[in-house]
């Protein structure tokens, strides 16, 4: 099996790890430093799980599309933050000669929508979305550390298209220690991600805390509880779907768990800043009132949390 991550940050180079771990032939693309990085220093998953180690020889590393042979690649994994979905599927459609026949991209990505980009170029039996909320960082440009897990990677199609052809993706990323499903319902698994990252990764670096932090106070409690009320308003206008009834339903699992699980996790949102480099607040908020205004719903918090991210990001 060969595989190209396209995206070697924190995700990118966790699941290539995961996938050198099980004998696959991985490619990363990258440039600049993390490029020189890896091809220098090798590559480590550290953190949760089972620790990794590969030296340079055992991977390739590839800056230019042109470099890459012809009928190299059965899957094509995403990890870049979503700012870069199009250009990097208008140079995969230039460069379709790389990928084998029914060779797969699999978009592990925060955000919903985020296939709409590779569907302008791309087959729907091509495309493929994955749910992550394992907690990813990368404390060093060779190195991915595993800080956070609460649910399985979970991979599926939004656009009702089987997802049985990923399991041994699926059987591959589980054998290397992070917990991953084939889901036939991988939109309301996304939607709830979405609520999730939505009402923490913003407020998170706007108050500059941790997740735990946020749920200590009575006013970002407020908060986050209509941010979480206005996407529930969305979906139920849309024709989407989620895993719960209500917001009161998620708000109860959100309070009691899914953030004590993150307690002292800085969001992806916070890491990007911290970096000055712009963030995927439009596929996360952006997306809300996108969805919103077609379906004329009233989402005031989202907006002003998604004006306060800009707004930081105008200073980069």
């Amino acid at each position: 099996m060969n595989i190209l991550i396209d995206g070697s940050g924190a995700v990118g180079l966790g699941l290539g790890a995961s996938m050198l771990s099980q004998k696959a032939q991985v490619s990363f693309y990258a440039t600049g430093k993390t490029a020189t990085a890896i091809k220098e220093n090798g590559l480590k998953r550290t953190g949760l799980f089972k620790h990794y180690s590969f030296t340079p020889d055992e991977y390739q590393v590839y800056t230019n599309y042109d470099d890459i042979p012809s009928e190299s690649f059965d899957y094509v994994f995403i990890c870049s933050k979503t700012v870069a979905n199009n250009d990097i599927s208008k140079k995969l459609a230039n460069h379709k000669n790389i990928l084998k026949n029914n060779c797969k991209i699999i978009i592990f990505q925060n955000g919903f929508g985020n296939d709409e980009p590779f569907l302008r170029y791309f087959s729907k039996k091509e495309v493929y979305c994955a749910r992550v909320i394992t907690g990813f960082s990368r404390p060093q440009r060779h190195i991915s550390e595993i800080t956070v897990y609460t649910e399985p990677i979970l991979l599926g199609s939004l656009q009702n298209v089987d997802p049985e052809p990923l399991t041994e993706i699926a059987q591959m990323i589980s054998a290397s220690g992070i917990n991953c499903e084939i889901s036939h319902e991988i939109d309301k698994y996304l939607w709830a991600k979405m609520l999730y990252n939505c009402a923490l990764n913003p407020l998170g670096v706007i108050l500059n805390c941790t997740y735990g932090k946020l749920t200590e106070n009575e006013y970002s409690k407020n908060i986050m509880n209509n941010i979480i009320e206005e996407i529930f308003e969305v979906i139920k206008k849309s024709e989407y779907s989620t895993l719960w009834d209500s917001p009161e339903e998620y708000k109860k699992l959100f309070y009691s768990k899914l953030v004590p699980d993150t307690y002292n996790h800085y969001s992806s949102t916070y890491q990007d800043i911290q970096k000055k480099i712009k963030t995927e607040i439009d596929t996360l908020n952006g997306t809300v009132i996108k969805l919103a205004k077609k379906y004329d719903v009233d989402v005031s918090t989202n907006k002003t949390i998604y004006n306060l991210i800009k707004s930081i990001e105008s200073e980069f």
